[in-house]
C-alpha cells in the first residue's frame, strides 16, 4: 500500500511541476517572476527585522531562504503575484516550530479548509502563518523570532508543500 501511495504521490507532484510552466524569467510590466535562493532582509531599526516573500502561479515562491537573528520582532510579508482565483491557486506562510514533520503538518493541513488550512488543535505546531491570498493580496504577520535554529516555512495550500517550502534560518 505505501508503494502504491508513493507512486501516486510521485505522479502528481511530476504532473504540477509538468504544468507549472517554463523556469525562465519573464519581464513585462505586469509579470515578473524570479526564484531566489538569498535571503532579502531589511532591519529598519535594531531589534526589527522586515521581510518580504512572494508566491505565484507556479507554485513557487520567489525565496527559499528567510534569515533573522534570535529576538527579533519579524515583520513578514506575503505578496502573491499570481492571477489564478484564489479557490484554486491560494497561497500562504506558515513556518513550524521545530520537530514538527511537515509533510505530516501539511497533510492535515490541506484537510482544513473551514480553518484556512491550519490544524485545529495543533496552533502550538506554529511559530506563525499568513491567511490563505488570493491574486494580488498581501498580508504582513509580525512575531518574535524563536532561539537561534533552522525552522521550515510551507504553503499549506492543499498539494503546495511539495513545491513551496524553504528554510527559516534564526542566529
Amino acid at each position: 500500500m505505501k508503494k502504491y501511495t508513493l507512486i501516486i504521490t510521485s505522479l502528481a507532484i511530476g504532473f504540477m511541476v509538468s504544468c507549472g510552466g517554463s523556469e525562465e524569467t519573464t519581464e513585462s510590466a505586469s509579470t515578473e517572476t524570479t526564484t531566489t535562493e538569498t535571503t532579502e532582509t531589511s532591519t529598519t531599526e535594531e531589534g526589527i527585522a522586515e521581510l518580504t516573500i512572494e508566491s505565484n502561479d507556479d507554485m513557487k515562491y520567489n525565496l527559499k531562504t528567510l534569515e533573522v537573528k534570535a529576538g527579533d520582532q519579524v515583520v513578514l510579508t506575503l505578496i502573491n503575484k499570481g492571477t489564478m482565483p484564489k479557490e484554486a491557486m491560494g497561497h500562504n506562510i506558515t513556518i513550524l516550530k521545530q520537530g514538527v514533520d511537515l509533510e505530516e503538518y501539511a497533510l492535515a493541513a490541506a484537510k482544513a479548509k473551514d480553518n484556512g488550512y491550519q490544524v485545529a488543535g495543533r496552533e502550538g505546531d506554529v511559530i506563525a502563518h499568513t491567511q490563505i491570498l488570493g491574486p494580488g493580496e498581501s498580508e504582513t504577520i509580525t512575531f518574535d523570532a524563536p532561539e537561534a535554529g533552522t525552522y521550515k516555512f510551507l504553503c499549506t495550500f492543499p498539494a503546495h508543500y511539495g513545491l513551496m517550502q524553504g528554510d527559516f534560518i534564526v542566529k
